[in-house]
């Protein structure tokens, strides 16, 4: 039989905008919402930003709180939040959804590992920034998702393994397609698979048009994929998602084409070594 394909669904974002698609979700119960149709076409994960009541991004811990409690009251959809949030944001702030605890805690954060040009912005990744914030994701007990918009941050990656601040076999997840960065091209992805630390897994994220040609590429070589409005707002060429769980459930659909079945939360849990 062959491995289970983890579709992880990117809801929000920093960057889409009501402006862009009016179906991009913003309240926590409206996320919620989305989350469970996604779980339903077949997403075992999501990818969460947190937006305020304007649709400003946001990385406010009560605000993850609020949209965590309406997802976990609906679905049993595996929870990963963003510490990367929005160019320009401090550690601090970025770092808001690893003050949650308890029941609220979320599933998994992630973590990217160097700085890179970000359109005509500069995500800003330097090492001690980006130790600091490893260091709160172990200290609330969550396994990175390690971010990667260069082959350089997988030896990033490596370095932090090094120092202790990440553990190994990890899982990666490859974001091509961003201006300024790697773009999303079959051979960039074999470069980037072929890179990585013995027993890792991964993901990879095309932005733009190519986040759906990427689930077929990530399915015929083994991997996962990441599609969602954070990235990608068009189902088809000029014809708007009507919510995340439309590119869900064509991710699902290009899977199945490929012998992969959508993972379920339980077998993402495996996959992604959460215990």
């Amino acid at each position: 039989m062959s491995t289970p394909m983890l579709i992880t669904a990117a809801m929000v974002g920093a960057e889409t905008t009501r402006e862009q698609t009016p179906y991009l979700p913003i309240t926590a119960e409206e996320i919620a919402e989305d989350a469970v149709k996604c779980r339903e076409a077949g997403a075992a994960m999501v990818h969460l930003h947190v937006r305020t009541a304007d649709g400003k991004p946001s990385q406010d811990a009560e605000l993850f709180r609020a949209a965590i409690r309406a997802i976990r009251k609906r679905t049993d959809v595996l929870i990963q939040t963003s510490t990367g949030g929005a160019v320009g944001m401090d550690v601090d702030e970025r770092c808001g959804a690893l003050t949650l605890t308890g029941a609220d805690r979320p599933d998994m954060a992630t973590l990217t590992t160097g700085t890179v040009n970000f359109g005509e912005e500069v995500f800003w990744n330097p090492r001690p920034l980006v130790r600091d914030i490893a260091k709160r994701i172990r200290a609330i007990g969550l396994r990175p998702e390690l971010e990667c918009f260069d082959v350089g941050m997988i030896d990033e990656a490596r370095y932090l393994a090094k120092e202790g601040l990440v553990e190994m076999p990890a899982h990666f997840d490859f974001v091509l397609g961003v201006p300024g960065t790697l773009q999303a091209r079959p051979e960039v992805l074999d470069f980037m698979i072929a890179s990585l630390p013995e027993g890792c897994t991964w993901t990879v994220a095309g932005v733009g048009r190519q986040q759906l040609a990427f689930v077929d590429e990530a399915a015929k070589r083994g991997g996962n994929a990441r599609v969602g409005l954070e990235d990608n707002i068009y189902l088809s060429k000029g014809v708007l998602a009507k919510g995340n769980f439309e590119l869900v459930a064509e991710a699902v659909r290009r899977a199945r084409s490929h012998g992969r079945e959508p993972a379920t939360p339980e077998q993402a849990r495996q996959l992604l070594r959460l215990g």
